[in-house]
């Protein structure tokens, strides 16, 4: 089974990367961006079948080292 984790900086905390982003879309004429957040996705290939337990443990794994949960949120979609 697959897995995708989205990890994405909590609302509140600042982007460096999404300013650098959105002025770069300036410079190239994309004028109309009000603002730009940036994220990570990562897809996993596991070896477990049941959805129920290959959620827990990736959910484990982003708790543990995937996201930093202090300042990052992250969403898991389990794929077949």
């Amino acid at each position: 089974m697959k897995a995708r984790v989205q990890v994405t900086l909590k609302p509140g905390v600042l982007d460096p990367q999404g300013t650098a982003i959105q002025g770069a879309l300036a410079h190239l004429g994309f004028a109309g961006v009000r603002d730009v957040r940036q994220g990570k996705l990562i897809e996993l290939e596991l070896a477990e079948t049941d959805p129920a337990v290959g959620r827990a443990s990736v959910e484990e794994m982003c708790r543990r080292l995937l996201a930093n949960t202090v300042i990052e949120s992250y969403a898991i979609e389990v794929l077949p």
